[in-house]
């Protein structure tokens, strides 16, 4: 696919200077060149693969997280559909090969948000780039879709057998809805995780958890944890079943999400804009492990949001706003990148400089269902990708560049 020029852009206000949208792409260059070359290889040697490495420096470990390989996938997507011919389609296809024969020629995992990821990631290759599996896509689609439970009080779960119903499964597994024609199941998913996960700021909270064993017939625990990336998710969400021709109650959901991650969840920074400091609110980094994508997925939907708000009732208000935040954070991003081998190294914490990874110290483990930091967060791809990410959101914002 071509990319998109800034006069296709369904909203060319939210269009940088020439000059701007050039150097955002660029960085957004520069960091698909660093990470593909440090973390992208052939799976078990086999030609027509690859998969990304968890940690660079490299290990002899075998580790590998499902889930961050999806999130590789769909950047490789936004970089070849930004910059044509830049990454190629066939890596694309490649990684997803690896993916899934690393994966014992399977699909799926035990995990809803796994599956609702790597859905997402082969939705965007086949709709933008046309390669990607047809029955993945299906397959991970339909395991979304049946595992809704509100007889059992979601929701969907976070994993199989399981009945910790939370935001970061219901979140992309209600985009995926979206963007399947499952428009009605996708409103129901974001209709329960307003109903059921919405703290007293605002924000979007990590999930519930059925009662205790001792008390049966008690009240279902909420779990209050705020990660970025569940508001990232529900607002992507929100916006698709928008898209789709949800109701107002959507795009109201939307504009009070942004004001409460305005409010309760940005950090201070500092950034320099031709040659002057500039105080500026961005989204904080939840150092390695899986922590180390959360900031990169809300960068990700509020670009989402800034490119492809519908017109309506405060739009132009909410896609400036969510287009600022994205610009800022990418300025941090890419202000406390450290070089090596005249390649970025991203930092974890966008308000410190970047630390420069060695052989040393442990990698990150997988424990009781999630990925723990290595003992250097900047090890990590998540770290990485999530550092890529949003520079490609601030890259899509500047350029104009929309999702659909």
């Amino acid at each position: 696919m071509a990319q998109r020029s800034k006069s296709d852009s369904p909203h060319p206000e939210w269009s940088a200077s020439q000059s701007a949208a050039t150097d955002a792409s660029a960085r957004a260059a520069a960091a698909a060149d660093a990470v593909i070359d440090r973390h992208l290889r052939r799976f078990a040697g086999l030609p027509g693969t690859l998969i990304g490495t968890v940690a660079w420096p490299a290990s002899s470990t075998t580790h590998w997280h499902y889930w961050w390989q999806a999130h590789f996938v769909d950047l490789l997507v936004d970089a070849e559909v930004a910059r044509p011919g830049s990454v190629g389609t066939a890596r694309v296809g490649q990684l997803l090969r690896g993916i899934h024969l690393h994966n014992l020629a399977r699909w799926t995992n035990d995990y809803y948000d796994d599956m609702a990821w790597l859905g997402l990631a082969i939705e965007r290759a086949r709709r933008h780039l046309g390669v990607g599996s047809a029955r993945g896509l299906r397959v991970l689609a339909g395991r979304i879709h049946g595992s809704w439970a509100p007889a059992k009080g979601g929701g969907i779960p976070w994993r199989t057998m399981d009945y910790f119903f939370n935001a970061p499964s219901n979140g992309p597994g209600a985009i995926l809805m979206a963007r399947t024609g499952e428009t009605e199941r996708a409103a129901a998913m974001c209709d329960w995780v307003h109903k059921t996960l919405v703290g007293d700021n605002g924000l979007i909270l990590d999930g519930i958890k059925p009662p205790p064993l001792d008390d049966p017939k008690g009240d279902w625990q909420l779990v209050r944890d705020i990660y970025t990336y569940c508001q990232g998710v529900v607002l992507g969400a929100e916006l698709e079943v928008l898209r789709a021709g949800g109701g107002d109650r959507h795009r109201e959901r939307i504009g009070a999400l942004l004001t409460a991650v305005e409010k309760h969840l940005l950090v201070d920074a500092t950034v320099t804009v031709d040659d002057e400091e500039r105080a500026v609110r961005i989204i904080p980094g939840a150092g390695g492990g899986d922590g180390g994508l959360f900031a990169g997925i809300l960068a990700r939907y509020l670009a989402l949001v800034a490119t492809d708000l519908p017109d309506g009732a405060g739009a132009a208000d909410v896609r400036a706003r969510a287009a600022r935040i994205v610009l800022d954070s990418a300025e941090a991003v890419w202000e406390t990148r450290a070089v090596v081998d005249e390649r970025p190294v991203f930092s974890a914490d966008p308000r410190r400089p970047a630390v420069i990874p060695t052989a040393d110290g442990a990698e990150s483990q997988f424990i009781e269902g999630a990925v723990r930091s290595s003992e250097t967060p900047e090890r990590d791809l998540s770290v990485q990708l999530s550092a890529w990410k949003t520079l490609e959101a601030a890259a899509r914002v500047a350029g104009g560049i929309a999702e659909h």
